[in-house]
Order: C-alpha cells, then structure tokens, then sequence
C-alpha cells in the first residue's frame, strides 16, 4: 500500500512526496514527552475488548494515510461482525508526509494518537530508533504473531537493535514495468510480457535503451516513460547499497545512486521522459490521455492505474518483470505504547496482517502482502487483474518479484532523499537545468534536511 493518493499515495496510498524530517530536537522533544508520560512496552489495559471483558464495549481507532484497503476490502466490518463489542474507526489522512508530521507532533504531546498507527517504510528506521522505538509495542510478543510468517526482510525492518519489533508488515512494494501494449506495438515494439521483459532484462539500462527504440517510432505526443524520477527510484531501490552505509549517509559514494542519475539523465536526454511529477494532477491526467508507455509499477501502482487510465483504457495495459528485484513503499502497523486498548489493538493489528486478510486487500487494490502465507492462497500468486488484462499474470510476477527482494540498508532518512532526488531530477526535466547544477542543488538540499 501504499505509495499517495498514490502507494500506499504513495501507493494510492501514498505516493508522496514532501516529507518532513525528524529534527534532533523534534526527536529529543518526543523522547523527553516518552519518558514523562511513563510510556512502557507490554500488555493492555483494563478495557482491551478482545483482550480482556469482551463484553465492553470500546472503540478501536486506526491512523492510516492513502488507501490501505481494509475498508475497500471490507475487513472492518468482518472483523466488527466477529466482535460485536468493538468499533473500528478509520482515521485517513491523504498524503502520508501530513500524516508523519502528525504523528511525530502526537508523540511529543504524549496523546492524541490513534489505537493503530500505521509507519511507512521511508520512517521505519526512525520509528525503531532508540529515540521512538519506546513508544510502540512489542508485536512479536503479541498473541497469534510469528516471525516466520513475514518475508525475513520486512520483519527485520521493524525490528530495534534490542530485538523488539513494533510493526507488522501490512504490503511490501516489488516492482515491475506497466506497459500500453497497444502504444508499444504501434512503435514496433513487442507487446507479450515475456518478449517486453526480455528487452531490458537484467539491467536498467537496457529499459533506457528499450525507452530510445520506443521514441524512435512512437505515436505522435507520446513518450515512453511518465518520469525520470521513478527510473530513478527504481534503479536505487533494486540495489542493495542504497543512500546509507554502515549507519551513515553515503549517497555520494554509492554506485546505485550514482547509476540512477546517470540514467535518469541519460533518458531525460534522449526524450524518452515526459517529465511528469507523479502523483501530481498532470501526472494523473497523462493516464486517460495515454501519452507515456510505461511507467515503473510496484505493486501498488495498479490501483493508480485503473484510476487514472479509466474505463476506455480497460485492458490496454500489460506488466512486465522489471530489469532487477526491487523494493519500493509498503508500510507497517503499530500499536502506540500509551494506548488505552492495547491488547485489542494487538489483536486486530495482528489479525489485518494475517495471510487471509492481506490477500483481500491484494485483490482489492493490488498490495502485495508482507506475510508469505498469503503467496500460497487462492487468488494472490494466480491473481490476474482483470483491469491490466486477461493476459496479465499479475500475482505471479509481483509473487516472484517479492521473494527475490535483496535487503537493503534504508536508513532513517530515506523518504526525505528520495524526495530531494525526485526533485532534483525535475528541475531538469521542467525546469531545463543542467544535470550538474540540478546534481549540486540537490546535494545543497540534503545539507540542510537531512545532515
């Protein structure tokens, strides 16, 4: 889920993106807030509704932000159906950089936080730092909850370095490339899933030259890719060495950011770009108006595409493997430590999280789950999405693609860098900057957000 109206828009969840770091003194103004307000790991209060009388009545809220599809799929209301005493309210905020500025401002005050709070993966390593970590429970230690369920990568991402782990996983981001067959044959391209995949497999660059063939002989007004940017995206989050080493920024001696760039660059030079910011209204609108071929697709991005592309464009699009493995969105739930429902926050955290439940969700709005369990159920490694097409083997590509992540270090600013790049590369696409002024612009942004 969730990229913004994207995933998790940044799905349509989420896709963001202007993210708010965490200050040194937000966060010693949130640790000094924790420690005052007595916040402490482990077990519910009193009124814990499935955790304690279920006969009380209380009131479960959920802070989320985008589309997590629990209500889509109708799993508050199952699981409502299931406990007559409990009400589940949904509390949504559209872009997720609202919702973490929000968050963080709940958790200085010590109140106002929801039952469930929901952590994008760009927060995560912040979220697990001995700063914040304090402030959410200990899931593993929560009843119906195992380790083994989870893809190893997801569950460690929410792990603390004391071994406490306070987030399920609810979606992970695998990616691949959505296509316009139909604008693809019209360049003379081949428009099979396997053949579009054989054209750039293995390597990103080849989906840049693939990008140069393509514009060739592209139907007038079109451009192969919606945005450099999510080339960007993709390239690093395919890698294992990303912005971070060692626990430390690195992003100018690392060779998937380097590589990104001169790729983004490179395709941007060749017109193969349309330059778009995603997630923005244009970048909306450019779907029903077809006029990019593809656009780099996790998981998520299927529901942007249905969206946007609308009922004329129904079964023009296709997907295919992307060039590497990569991990981009997917988000986690917590449970506040200062909550008064704990024991029944758990247990509904743990129970939206479970392989039948995030298998809904995944045919639904197209989040690939966390929880491998889910991979073997009717419907999620066979699902075809009937929007994509007949054709398109949806769940096993985006199955296969999850299983091959590589962990990655992410590092606590993650979300914020990928948002400097993302507008480092638009100032070359729209505003017509050289890449080494853009490159050095955003170098100057990262100074004063992030070091």
């Amino acid at each position: 889920m969730h990229p913004a109206t994207a995933p998790r828009t940044p799905h349509p969840r989420r896709r963001l993106r202007s993210r708010a770091p965490l200050s040194a003194a937000a966060t010693a103004l949130v640790t000094t807030a924790l420690l005052l307000t007595g916040c402490s790991s482990g077990g519910g209060s009193s009124s814990d509704g499935a955790g304690a009388d279920a006969n009380e009545k209380i009131t479960l809220t959920v802070g989320d932000f985008g589309t997590f599809g629990y209500k889509e799929a109708g799993l508050f209301d199952a699981y409502t159906a299931a406990h007559p005493n409990i009400t589940v309210k949904e509390n949504t905020t559209t872009q997720e950089a609202d919702y973490w500025t929000a968050l963080q401002t709940h958790l200085a005050a010590g109140g106002g936080l929801d039952d469930v709070q929901a952590l994008e993966v760009g927060r995560i390593a912040l979220a697990t730092s001995d700063a914040l970590s304090s402030a959410f429970e200990d899931l593993a230690k929560a009843p119906g909850v195992s380790q083994g369920d989870y893809l190893p990568w997801k569950w460690q991402q929410a792990t603390t370095a004391n071994g406490r782990t306070i987030g399920l996983g609810t979606d992970v981001g695998p990616m691949a490339v959505c296509y316009r067959q139909d604008l693809f044959q019209a360049a003379g391209l081949p428009s099979d899933p396997a053949a579009v995949g054989a054209l750039w497999a293995g390597d990103w660059s080849k989906y840049v030259q693939a990008g140069k063939a393509f514009q060739a002989k592209a139907p007038k007004g079109t451009f192969f890719m919606d945005s450099a940017t999510g080339l960007f995206n993709a390239v690093v989050s395919s890698s294992t060495q990303q912005y971070y080493s060692g626990g430390k920024l690195d992003y100018q001696n690392s060779p998937s950011v380097k590589s990104a760039w001169g790729l983004a660059m490179e395709a941007d030079a060749a017109g193969t770009s349309e330059g778009l910011k995603e997630f923005d209204t244009p970048w909306q609108t450019a779907f029903s108006h077809s006029t990019f071929a593809t656009t780099i697709c996790p998981s998520w991005q299927q529901a942007n595409i249905e969206k946007y592309s609308g009922p004329g464009n129904a079964g023009k699009w296709n997907v295919a493997q992307a060039p590497a493995a990569g991990n981009w969105g997917g988000s986690f739930l917590s449970v506040p430590a200062s909550g008064k429902h704990r024991a029944a926050a758990e247990a509904l955290v743990a129970w939206l999280t479970a392989p039948e439940q995030q298998a809904k969700v995944f045919q639904k709005v197209g989040n690939i789950p966390s929880n491998q369990g889910a991979y073997s159920l009717p419907g999620v490694a066979d699902f075809k999405n009937p929007y994509i097409g007949p054709n398109a083997a949806t769940g096993q590509i985006f199955s296969t693609a999850a299983k091959a992540i590589r962990p990655a270090e992410t590092g606590p600013h993650a979300g914020d860098l990928q948002n400097d790049f993302s507008n480092g590369i638009l100032l070359v696409e729209q505003n017509h900057k050289s890449a080494g002024d853009a490159w050095n612009t955003t170098v100057q942004q990262i100074a004063g957000t992030v070091q």
